[in-house]
C-alpha cells in the first residue's frame, strides 16, 4: 500500500499519475485537515507536525512506501521524516529543471506557498538548474484555498485566480515570463483557470510545469514489479463539512471508502 499525504486535497495532482502509471495500486490518501494550511506555518510547526503524524501513521498502517505529495512538507521536512522512519520516503519539490529546459525566454516563475518559495531548497535548485534564468517567486495562500473550494463544488474562475499571476507579471522582468511552475500540488487543480487566467497577462506559449509526473515515476521505480493492487480510501485528521462535500471528489480519484484518523 501506497501512503499519499498532503495539508488538503492539493496530494490528489499526485495521486492521479500514479494511477496512471500503477492501475488499481493500493492507496491510502490521507490529508492533514486538523493542520491546514501548512504553507502559512513556520518550518519547525511544519517538521514536527508532519513528522509525528507520519510515525504514527507509519507504525499504524505499516505502508510499502509513504508520498509526501506537499512542496511545503517535503522541502522543510523530508529530510527529517527520511532519518526517522524505516520506509522509503518520496517527496515533491518545486519543477525547476523542467521549467528551466522549457523556457526560451530564461525567465521563469515558481508559484507556491510562501512557506515553499521561501525555502533555501529553491535557492538550490535555481542555482542547479537555472542559473541562467530570472528566477521570479509568489507566494499565494488564496489558490490553495480556491482548490479547497473547487474540488468541494464551488465555482472558481479565472478572475479569482488572475491576481495572484499578476504576483509573478508584476515583478520586473515578468512581463517575459514563459514557464511558471505549479511548486504547490494544490495549484494543478486549478491548472485550466491558471491557463486562461494567463491568457490574459503573458504573451502567448506560457506553460505550466509540475512534479507529478516524476513523481509517479519515482514511484513506479520504487515499487518494481511486486506493487499490491487494492482499493484507495481517504483518510482526514479532522471531520468536518468540508470533507462531506469532498466526497464525490475523491469518489472521481478513486477514492472511495473516506474515514478519520
Amino acid at each position: 500500500m501506497i501512503l499519499i499525504l498532503d495539508s488538503g486535497i492539493g496530494g490528489l495532482s499526485v495521486l492521479e499519475p500514479i494511477r496512471a502509471a500503477l492501475p488499481g495500486v493500493a492507496v491510502t490518501y490521507v490529508a492533514d485537515n486538523a493542520g491546514f494550511p501548512y504553507g502559512t506555518k513556520s518550518e519547525m510547526e511544519v517538521a514536527t507536525r508532519v513528522c509525528a503524524l507520519l510515525g504514527r501513521l507509519a507504525e499504524r498502517l505499516r505502508p510499502r512506501l509513504i508520498v509526501i505529495a506537499c512542496n511545503t512538507a517535503s522541502t522543510i521536512a523530508l529530510g527529517h521524516v527520511r532519518s526517522v522512519l524505516d520506509v522509503g520516503v518520496v517527496g515533491t519539490v518545486p519543477a525547476i529543471k523542467p521549467a528551466a529546459e522549457g523556457s526560451r525566454t530564461r525567465v521563469i516563475g515558481v508559484l507556491g506557498t510562501q512557506a515553499t518559495v521561501r525555502q533555501p531548497y529553491v535557492d538550490r535548485l535555481s542555482a542547479e538548474f537555472a542559473s541562467d534564468c530570472l528566477v521570479l517567486r509568489h507566494g499565494s495562500a488564496r489558490l490553495v484555498e480556491l482548490a479547497e473550494a473547487r474540488l468541494a463544488g464551488e465555482r472558481v474562475t479565472a478572475t479569482d485566480v488572475a491576481p495572484e499571476l499578476a504576483g509573478l507579471r508584476d515583478q520586473p522582468g515578468g512581463e517575459r515570463l514563459d514557464r511558471v511552475v505549479l511548486a504547490c500540488t494544490h495549484f494543478p487543480l486549478l491548472g485550466d483557470v491558471l491557463a486562461e487566467a494567463a491568457g490574459g497577462l503573458f504573451a502567448p506559449g506560457i506553460g505550466f510545469v509540475d512534479g507529478g509526473a516524476g513523481i509517479a515515476r519515482r514511484v513506479a521505480a520504487l515499487l518494481g514489479e511486486g506493487w499490491e493492487r487494492g482499493p484507495g480510501r481517504a483518510l482526514f485528521t479532522r471531520g468536518d463539512q468540508h470533507v462531506e462535500a469532498l466526497r464525490p471528489a475523491l469518489a472521481a480519484y478513486g477514492l472511495d471508502e473516506v474515514g478519520v484518523v
